[in-house]
């Protein structure tokens, strides 16, 4: 009764925010509100001052431009932080803005979404930062997880769900079923390793150097992943190998097909893997439920097709696959007592509270 006090008491003097700490894009959830931050997961820093000049949007479109005193950094990288104080900084960022003129007297309750199977101490980097960045009270849940509960699967229910989230650094792909997590895997083939494909596409067939926002327009105007008779291209400037001087190129959906085909296969192949060490019950309520596909990865056009003619089952792509974990994390803390089994739980800290 105390505790469900105090939770009552705190509610009244602190927000709740759920963020979707992405590879390529970081989401805020504000109770109330719903989606109020979408802003690329970038931070430039000025390395002469140690200052953060930009955060989100403004840094991104600073990638591959800036002098040499200013760096822009991605400071999240294959769903795990590779440096915790610009990450600090960035969230510290997203959370004041998602807060607004509506902050309030304690710092927020706060659920993150991160990859299934990071390790201990990863994900205590993610709590210490969030903490660091002002939040009150800190709960970690996985991503394929948040993403089911953001798209309406009855996680809680006794049959089995199959999430397949493709995200920009990883791709997790989970059996759920009575609340929990019964297989998953993540891999690191996603948004950022099929852009990374076709950049070295480009270098080695045309002797073409492109910069990685480059890679990332030609994935999302011509990228397909099944031929679609639509005859896309898309005109790409880049500098030549050969000469050194800047050149242009016509690249077409075809080449893009070929460029990242090889990231797709492993991808397929890692699905099959889970679905082979799932027992045959759980099997049986996936041929009939189905697979969901959630994250950026989902809008990959003939991602839907290609899943459902090799693996013979249905592929339900979310809608807006992109807020999926967001919206799942927005649900969590609405009823954060009926989805205490979904969240991560740490042996000395349930849940994190900063003193």
């Amino acid at each position: 009764m105390a505790f469900k006090f105090l939770q009552k008491f705190y509610a009244m003097f602190s927000n709740d925010i759920g963020i979707d700490l992405g590879t390529a894009n970081t989401l805020v959830y504000v109770e109330g509100k719903g989606i109020v931050v979408r802003e690329p997961s970038v931070v430039a820093l000025n390395q002469k001052t140690g200052q953060v000049v930009a955060v989100g949007s403004q840094a991104k479109d600073m990638l591959g431009k800036t002098p040499g005193h200013i760096i822009a950094i991605r400071p999240i990288v294959d769903g795990v932080i590779s440096d915790f104080e610009v990450t600090e900084e960035m969230m510290s960022y997203l959370i004041n803005r998602a807060e607004g003129d509506n902050k309030k007297m304690l710092g927020p309750r706060v659920v993150v979404g991160v990859p299934s199977g990071i390790t201990n101490v990863e994900r205590r980097a993610v709590r210490d930062a969030t903490v660091n960045a002002g939040a009150r009270e800190v709960h970690i849940v996985e991503e394929p997880m948040a993403a089911a509960i953001g798209i309406g699967v009855p996680i809680n229910d006794p049959v089995g769900n199959m999430i397949v989230d493709i995200g920009g650094g990883t791709t997790d792909i989970a059996i759920i079923s009575l609340g929990g997590i019964v297989h998953s895997r993540n891999i690191k083939i996603a948004g950022d390793k099929l852009n990374n494909d076709i950049t070295q596409f480009l270098k080695n067939e045309l002797k073409i150097l492109i910069g990685e926002k480059t890679a990332e327009d030609i994935k999302i105007n011509i990228g397909s992943v099944l031929d679609t008779d639509s005859g896309g291209e898309m005109a790409v400037r880049g500098r030549d190998l050969i000469t050194g001087l800047p050149r242009e190129v016509v690249i077409t959906e075809s080449d893009v097909r070929d460029a990242i085909a090889g990231s797709i296969n492993t991808l397929i192949e890692s699905i099959k893997e889970v679905i082979e060490i799932t027992p045959p019950e759980v099997v049986s309520d996936i041929m009939h439920r189905g697979l969901h596909l959630a994250g950026g990865g989902a809008l990959i056009r003939g991602m839907k097709e290609l899943l459902e003619s090799v693996l013979k089952i249905p592929v339900h792509v979310a809608e807006d696959p992109l807020t999926a974990v967001v919206r799942g994390t927005g649900i969590i803390l609405n009823d954060i007592d009926a989805y205490q089994d979904a969240l991560i739980k740490n042996e000395d800290e349930l849940p994190f509270t900063r003193n």
